[in-house]
């Protein structure tokens, strides 16, 4: 006797109809997702809400009506457990903060491939973050040569600030230590040292908190 295992479903929010269309196609073709609902903009979004509980959301920034900073903040004030990953171009980057506050866990460039998409639902939905390697690499291009803030400098150590830059990487742990020479239990350490400095809960937030603090270039 085989046990059925029950999709997991995803809400599609975009005001381009064709991209939509796509996406709902190939997320239907991967085994275990189903789109159960779309929306052109964030107030259907919310609409769809009242009737639609899906276990995530994929969101566009800049629509008409309603954009998707204002809708995932109310989304959240109104659903806090639910998983928003955002769909994002180039050009958008100074808008992740604003998402990332506004309770979303992933960024998804819109070329993305299926794989990359498929990767950000699954740690999402297991309650990572996720950003897409593509765009953390646009993110991070010019950490090392961008002019820090001098509050940054006195809160985080020189070993601290080498550590974020590799943890905005998006490597991992183990893979710092490494990389470092050193113990894991080290990094560890440093890591737990500066999402307490930083205010931070995830590495979405550390690497918002990069962003604003000028440790990287937009």
């Amino acid at each position: 006797m085989t046990t059925e295992h029950k999709n997991r479903t995803i809400l599609i929010v975009d005001d381009h109809t064709l991209f939509r269309n796509g996406l709902r196609i190939l997320l239907n073709s991967v085994k275990g997702y189903k789109v159960v609902g779309e929306a052109s903009n964030g107030q259907e979004f919310l609409n769809l809400l009242e009737t639609i509980k899906p276990d995530l959301v994929l969101l566009d920034i800049e629509m008409p009506v309603m954009d998707g900073i204002e809708a995932a903040t109310i989304a959240h004030e109104k659903y806090p457990d639910l998983k928003i990953i955002t769909l994002s171009m180039y050009g958008e980057e100074d808008y992740y903060y604003k998402m990332v506050n506004a309770g979303v866990k992933g960024f998804v460039l819109k070329d993305s491939d299926i794989k990359e998409v498929k990767a950000a639902l699954e740690t999402v939905y297991e309650g990572g973050s996720y950003f897409s390697s593509e765009l953390l690499r646009n993110l991070v291009n010019s950490l090392k040569t961008a002019s820090k803030t001098a509050d940054v400098q006195a809160e985080l150590s020189d070993r601290e600030l080498e550590i974020l830059i590799l943890i905005c990487q998006g490597l991992s742990n183990q893979e710092i230590a490494d990389k470092l020479f050193i113990s894991k239990r080290t990094v560890d350490k440093h890591r737990a040292n500066i999402l307490e400095k930083s205010a931070s809960k995830n590495t979405a937030q550390l690497v918002m908190y990069a962003i604003k603090n000028k440790l990287v270039e937009i």
